[in-house]
């Protein structure tokens, strides 16, 4: 798995980060998301669909390799 973000589109609201915090944080200055980890394992993988689903925004992609 595979996860890139738009951080233009982001609108800061942190739902990524509470639903996949090992995976996701927010930018301090403005709280866009940063991906901590951009390959996560695959056991993570169902709680960053659900952080993508989340996302007001519409920001988070993930693709499978």
């Amino acid at each position: 798995m595979r996860i890139t973000v738009d951080a233009e589109r982001c609108v800061g609201s942190g739902m990524c980060v509470l639903t996949a915090g090992e995976v996701f944080d927010q930018r301090q200055d403005d709280g866009k998301v940063i991906v901590l980890r951009p390959e996560p394992p695959a056991e993570m993988q169902d709680s960053v669909r659900e952080a993508v689903d989340l996302c007001p925004a519409a920001a988070i992609v993930f693709s499978l390799h």
